[in-house]
């Protein structure tokens, strides 16, 4: 007789880290074990290393430090991507100006995140990469985003997502980065990251052109 439950409770995220320094290897592994959502099922010091791991450990998030030797975290997201197209792919890096953070997100990434977060917001921000709330994939590689065959189309113009919009509706109204994130119960970082994809994708380069934006494109009541 089968006594299993059919009521299961949900089966941990699998997430595999790589890093070139032990200690940062080390200390992501720790902040993800405390989460009793999250298992860390690999980890690498290379691109190279990673791109071995990933099919002995299937995991369902990778992390991938971008300054890496024998392949580094762009090259190492262009190959997973090619060959894992559902696997959530995170680039940690100690830049955090928009130009690395477009680079990255323009060449498939997920998410991605600065070295300086709190290690105890890591748990919460690879959850909100696979519930596609950090960012959300549209086409791959075209030219400013574009709502080509993109995963969660939500139909709003400029092809933002419903967590973008509800976001630069409180920027209109005024709202930090530090009040939307404590209003949305996310960090700070994740509001840079909404931020850094609702300029590109509409074209504009600050809090300001994106509120005339809004308003003249009927996006804010």
């Amino acid at each position: 007789m089968d006594v299993s439950n059919p009521i299961t409770t949900k089966s941990p995220l699998r997430v595999a880290i790589a890093d070139d320094h032990r200690l940062m290897l080390d200390g992501i592994k720790r902040a993800l074990e405390t989460a009793p959502d999250i298992k860390v099922v690999g980890e690498a010091m290379s691109g190279e290393e990673m791109l071995s791991l990933v099919p002995r450990v299937r995991p369902d998030v990778v992390i991938l430090d971008l300054r890496m030797p024998k392949g580094d975290g762009l090259t190492t997201l262009a190959a997973l991507r090619k060959d894992y197209p559902d696997l959530k792919i995170i680039i940690l890096s100690m830049f955090e100006d928009s130009e690395h953070i477009d680079q990255a997100l323009h060449q498939g990434a997920s998410g991605y995140v600065v070295k300086s977060i709190n290690p105890l917001d890591l748990p919460s921000t690879i959850r909100q990469v696979v519930e596609g709330t950090v960012y959300h994939p549209r086409g791959r590689g075209g030219e400013g985003g574009g709502a080509a065959g993109g995963a969660g189309g939500s139909g709003h113009p400029g092809g933002l997502t419903d967590r973008e919009l509800s976001i630069l509706r409180l920027v209109a109204e005024g709202l930090s980065n530090l009040d939307i994130a404590s209003k949305l119960y996310v960090t700070e970082q994740t509001v840079k990251f909404h931020l850094s994809n609702i300029y590109r994708k509409l074209g504009v380069g600050n809090r300001t052109e994106a509120t005339r934006y809004a308003y003249r494109n009927g996006l804010i009541e």
